[in-house]
């Protein structure tokens, strides 16, 4: 789908909302970010003021890294208008896209998103930027639903790829179809999930950060040692492959099997494989071996396929600068 340059309303200048708008601007949009608390005149230029400075320190820093050119820092920057409170109607009614970033409470986004359904045009795509309360909740607090989803970025918003578009029962598919097509014109990687807790990858690194956090507790192993691991092994592989496609490629009776003994022996509760893996377990859906399980392996040329796969870990190994040649 083909995306002309809509207009793009921020409605909270915190630090979301000011990483939402870097992403944007980077990416060649113009952005106005609205703060959407009323202040007098004095505090908001000096949430204004605060606000222009670490978009300048972040771009600045990606400057130093060489992500963006040094001397298009200040072009990216006056793509960003910071705008008070008292200016939010004129600018939500001709916005197309509207982020809502307000605090994380159900009371400011009630209040948030009534506001902006009153102020914004029919056509207006409303997003909700919440990483905890589900769409489902929240599309009652606006006048057309059928526009409204949750669009959860991860932290820092400018820098990590990955959206997750959370629509619920009556958000229209063109609505959704359009913001993955704009957020992928600036160079973004939406993912969409059906509104339950935790979307995709908080829910994944939830049981991934408590069950380290376990560890440490237990004497496993040092913090330091474990956090090595995960950068180097976990974090090295689901980097070149994805967590299902594992499963595939090294066999769903090879997970199957490991749970039972980790929930024999550590935890029950936390590592009994799930339905989906018994039921693929008992049918002999144990991936590539057998030619199906989450995916459908029986029409793919094996040989290339595990060569795409050891050059895709071979270019993470690249970049950590742990690839050597033979001796």
């Amino acid at each position: 789908m083909k995306v002309d340059r809509p207009h793009i309303a921020i409605a909270g200048a915190g630090r979301m909302g000011r990483s939402i708008a870097v992403a944007f601007a980077h990416g060649g949009y113009e952005v106005d970010v609205i703060d959407f608390k009323p202040r007098p005149d004095d505090e908001f230029e000096w949430l204004a003021g605060e606000a222009r400075a670490e978009i300048m320190a972040t771009l600045h820093a990606l400057a130093a890294l060489d992500a963006i050119p040094r001397d298009a820092v200040d072009a990216v920057a006056r793509r960003v208008t910071l705008l008070p409170q008292r200016a939010s109607e004129v600018v939500l009614q001709r916005a197309d896209v509207v982020f809502e970033a307000v605090p994380e409470t159900l009371e400011a986004k009630r209040d948030a998103l009534g506001r902006i359904a009153a102020a914004v045009g029919p056509g207006a795509t409303i997003a909700s930027t919440t990483s905890t309360i589900l769409s489902t909740e929240l599309a009652g607090f606006v006048a057309r639903p059928e526009r409204f989803l949750n669009a959860h970025w991860l932290n820092p918003a400018f820098l990590v790829p990955l959206v997750e578009l959370s629509p619920h029962a009556t958000t229209s598919r063109h609505v959704v179809a359009w913001l993955r097509a704009m957020l992928e014109d600036i160079g973004k990687v939406p993912v969409e999930c059906a509104p339950s807790p935790g979307y995709i990858v908080p829910r994944l690194q939830a049981l991934i950060m408590n069950e380290a956090a376990r560890m440490v507790e237990e004497g496993v192993a040092t913090a330091e040692e474990i956090d090595r691991a995960t950068r180097f092994g976990l974090g090295l592989r689901f980097a070149s492959v994805g967590v299902l496609e594992f499963i595939d490629y090294g066999g769903n009776d090879i997970l199957y099997h490991a749970s039972r003994y980790l929930a024999e022996r550590v935890s029950h509760e936390r590592f009994s494989p799930p339905d989906i893996v018994d039921r693929n377990m008992k049918d002999g859906r144990n991936g590539m071996k057998s030619g199906e399980g989450f995916f459908d392996h029986k029409a793919r040329d094996g040989a290339a396929y595990r060569q795409d796969v050891l050059a895709r870990t071979l270019g993470m190994l690249r970049h950590f600068g742990l690839h050597r040649p033979p001796r």
